[in-house]
């Protein structure tokens, strides 16, 4: 038992203990003789990997502005109580979703979140979520998107829009909601 702690220790000291200074590299040792190094000119290197990350900064940050500004645009769907079946006063928004999905958020995934109010179990909830976002990508693949376009997940009851205890409040929760993705 004494060398068992006693070897933990050592090892304990051994692996927090690391190098305090950087190691010395003799580079001249490394290089054969008569080979000498070309110059490098540090200032354009370093202006160039700044002018490429700026670049790639502004397309990632137009993307993403891109894309928030294109889920603002897509509607949600609503269901009724315990149902699954998109309702005839949702038609329109789905129909305006595909066309959307077609057009000017074609680059993009979709993915579809289904929601539910908080009645019922987690598990019940869950399925009725992701029954909700099928229904929801098989009205859209009818509309003509893609469907290895369109991804999906449940929340069930774990992601309310609203928290008072109302139907009016309950029925927001009963939702599919599109997110896009890069």
């Amino acid at each position: 038992m004494k060398s068992i702690f006693l070897s933990g220790a050592v090892i304990a000291l051994l692996v927090f203990s690391g190098c305090s200074k950087e190691p010395i590299v003799d580079e001249s040792a490394s290089q054969p003789q008569g080979v000498t190094q070309p110059a490098v000119d540090t200032e354009t290197v370093s202006s160039d990997i700044a002018t490429m990350s700026d670049e790639n900064a502004m397309g990632s940050d137009t993307n993403e502005m891109k894309m928030a500004k294109l889920e603002k645009e897509m509607a949600t769907i609503y269901f009724d109580f315990d149902k699954f079946v998109i309702r005839a006063d949702m038609q329109d928004k789905v129909s305006s979703d595909a066309k959307l999905a077609n057009g000017a958020a074609s680059d993009f995934t979709i993915k579809l979140e289904g929601n539910c109010d908080e009645w019922g179990s987690d598990e019940y909830n869950f399925a009725l979520g992701l029954k909700r976002a099928n229904t929801t990508k098989e009205a859209l693949v009818a509309e003509g998107v893609p469907v290895n376009r369109i991804s999906m997940v449940s929340y069930g009851e774990t992601n309310p829009t609203c928290t008072d205890k109302t139907q009016a409040c309950w029925s927001q929760n009963r939702r599919v909601d599109f997110k896009l993705l890069p």
